[in-house]
Parts: structure tokens; sequence; C-alpha cells
């Protein structure tokens, strides 16, 4: 991260209903920090409003601040951008649609790129299309450094450094505790509906990204069904659909590769409220898929977003109001053995003896505990390169950031990594 360039961080898509709340974010700490940066977009009127806005919510002058007109249908204009910046911050989804052209500009002129995609599909085709450009140019392509999986991946990291054995299993349950309503905007709606109908998509491109399997650890995990009565969170839980797993289980695979280590086995799930609750969000996925396995259908969901989500989703987002009153609570369960083996793939001859709970918690995860992730993960490829992997490329979080301050720059942040209950099974 030597390079000398303009600025150390440009936003791109920074009039976007994310982007708006990333720019606040780099407003509020870019002095304290010491960083040069950029916003980037189409449209440099609403890119001057933009930073107007930014500057009216954070109070601080943001009339230094460079503007970068780049368009993602015009490749100069990207790679324009790239040459400007050390990192380019992306924030123009859905990612299967537009991300590729970004990535590319930057891992052509040596530009490294996070984004906050929780698209498994264009994580991992970036990893398997640009892992070794990137290496080359010694850049670094880093996905999913929103929510989207930040809180799960560098979570499970916690709890491995936290556990004093070998962990073979994490479980992860998501609870999301909103005041006065909660929803997301259309952007996070509009991939989930391409996700889920090209799904399909995911096992050939698995099987040339990786082509060798995991080898199996025991005692395999077991699924806990479509819906289930969690003991420890105390709630009615279903399977969380979002990146989470996938992320983590690649980062997993790179320490295995790369350290020797025995990957853990991870499952997600999402808590609900009620019974009824839990009832309502069946029936409510079960008539997305449906819709969304159709092109008539996810023209459909497309159109009617509030309609078809129950009001979770809309054009408009969450209210401040709504954003102020939620928060998140992720509680990842670990289970394993007080002593580590000599070789990752030796079988235990006794069943998992040793439990670990570990809490991630934050504030609204969408469009605040979002921006403090991806500025925080920005901030240590910046200032960390020692302690990042030895050479550039496409990583997911957790193998990227296990060795640095991510952790305690988040705590300090407001997203607060904690251990709890600690047992013997």
């Amino acid at each position: 991260m030597s390079v000398t360039r303009e600025y150390d961080l440009i936003i791109f898509g920074a009039t976007g209903f994310t982007g708006q709340y990333i720019v606040e974010e780099v407003a509020r700490i870019a002095e304290e920090e010491n960083i040069t940066w950029a916003v980037a977009g189409r449209n440099i009127i609403k890119l001057k409003a933009g930073l107007e806005n930014a500057e009216k919510q954070t109070g601080k002058p943001l009339k230094d601040v460079g503007i970068i007109k780049a368009d993602v249908v015009d490749p100069d204009s990207l790679s324009e951008m790239a040459k400007k910046g050390k990192i380019v911050l992306n924030c123009v989804g859905p990612y299967r649609f537009y991300g590729d052209a970004v990535v590319n500009a930057c891992v052509k002129n040596a530009t490294s790129h996070l984004d906050i995609s929780g698209e498994p599909q264009f994580l991992e085709k970036m990893q398997l299309d640009y892992n070794n450009a990137a290496k080359e140019n010694n850049c670094y392509v880093i996905g999913a450094c929103g929510f989207d999986s930040i809180p799960a991946d560098m979570g499970t990291v916690f709890l491995e450094q936290q556990f004093g054995g070998q962990v073979n299993s994490v479980e992860a349950y998501l609870n999301i505790k909103a005041q006065h309503g909660f929803h997301l905007h259309y952007g996070t709606w509009q991939s989930a509906i391409y996700g889920f109908a090209c799904a399909n998509e995911l096992k050939p491109l698995r099987k040339k990204l990786f082509p060798q399997r995991l080898p199996e650890t025991k005692p395999k995990l077991k699924s806990r069904g479509v819906l289930h009565q969690n003991p420890i969170v105390k709630s009615w839980c279903l399977p969380f659909p979002g990146s989470d797993r996938s992320v983590v289980m690649r980062s997993q695979r790179y320490f295995y590769e790369k350290e020797k280590k025995r990957p853990i086995q991870m499952a997600a799930y999402f808590q609900c409220p009620s019974i009824i609750a839990a009832i309502l969000m069946i029936l409510t996925a079960a008539v997305f898929g449906l819709f969304a396995s159709f092109k008539l259908g996810r023209s459909l969901l497309e159109k009617y977003p509030k309609v078809f989500s129950f009001g979770t989703f809309d054009h408009e987002g969450p209210t401040k109001k709504e954003m102020e009153g939620t928060s998140f609570v992720l509680t990842l369960v670990g289970k394993g053995w007080n002593e580590k083996l000599t070789e990752p793939t030796d079988a235990y001859s006794s069943k998992p003896e040793k439990e670990l709970i570990v809490q991630v918690s934050g504030p609204e995860l969408g469009y605040v505990a979002t921006p403090i992730c991806m500025i925080q993960a920005a901030l240590v490829l910046l200032r960390e390169a020692d302690k990042l992997p030895s050479e550039g490329g496409v990583y997911p979080p957790g193998a990227a950031f296990a060795k640095t301050s991510l952790i305690n720059r988040l705590i300090k942040n407001g997203i607060n990594f904690e251990t709890g209950l600690r047992s013997s099974l």
C-alpha cells in the first residue's frame, strides 16, 4: 500500500442509498485518521449535493473532498478513477450486474478494492477471475466488508482466538432488535432476487474455484432443520439465507491451505420473535422463492418490493428514527476440544468437550454498522500491510484481517466483540 496516489480512499457510488452513509462515516473520521479522500459517481451535481448534505449531517467541512466522474458503463472512466486512489470503496450494487467492471479496473491499476456485497456468486467469481492478477499487481480485493459478513467472519476469528483449544463447529444466530420498525432499501431486495434466481451458478463455480474439497471433520455438524427452538438464544430460529456461511468457509479454506489449520464447520440461523413470526417468514420465503424462479415473477418482485416483502423493503429505505431504534446481536456458539492435534486432518477419539459463546453486537446493521465495518477495514488495509496476507489477491475479511487490529478498531467504534458462557459439554 506504499504506492503514491492522490487519494487514500475513493467512495464509488457515493450518491447511492448506502453510499451516502459511507460518505458520512468517512467525513466523521477523516481528519482524525489523517486521510485524503474523494467521492465518485456518474453525476457531478449529485456528488456535490451529497457532500453538502454530509457536511450538514456531520458538521465537518468537506470543501476539499475530491469529486471524480466515473460510470460502470465507461471502462476508461473507471480506470482513471482507480489510478487516483489507493483503495476504492465500491458501493454500487447489485454487484452481480455492476461489480465486475470496477474490480477489473482496480486490479489492472494495482488499486485495492473493498465492497459490501452479500452475494456469494459475485464474491466467489471475483476470487476465481482476479485472484492471480491481484497477486501479480500486489493489490487486495476484499469483499463482504459490511454487515455481510464482517460480524460473522471476524466473529468466528475472535471465537477461535478466545477458545483456547480446537474448535470443531460454530453455529451463528442473528437477532435484530427494532423498536420503531425495521426495513431495508430496495437495492438489497434486488440483490436477493437475483442471488436466489441464479443460485444454480454456485455449484459449477465452486468446482472451478475449489477443485479440492476441504477435509471432512468429525463429528459432523448436523442441520437443525427449517425451524427449531434453540435453548441457547431462547428463540425460534430459521436458516439464515445470507452470505455469512459461504464467506466464513472461504476464510477457513485459506487458513487450512496457508496455515495448516483444521477448518471449522459453520451454520447460520436467524432468530424470530415468536413461532407465528417464524411461520410468516417461512411463507414469505416460499412466495419469494417461487416468484424469483421465473422472469415474470422476478419482474413483479422488483416492481412491488413492499407488497412481497410485507413492508420490509422499499425504495425509500429506513427512516432516521427506525435506524436509531434498531440494533443487532450475533451469537456464535463454538464447540470443540481443549487440546489441538498435530495435523489438521487428525481425528479426535472423543466427542467435543468444550463450548464457548461469543456475541458480536452493534447498531442498525444496514446503514450504520455497515459503514463502520467498511471504513475500519479500509483503514486497516491502509495502515497494516505487514499484517495482511503476504501477497495481494482476492480474500474474504477473516482471511485478510485475522492478524490485524480490525476487531479492536470495530470495538472502539461501537461494534462489540464479547465472550460469554464457557462450559464443558
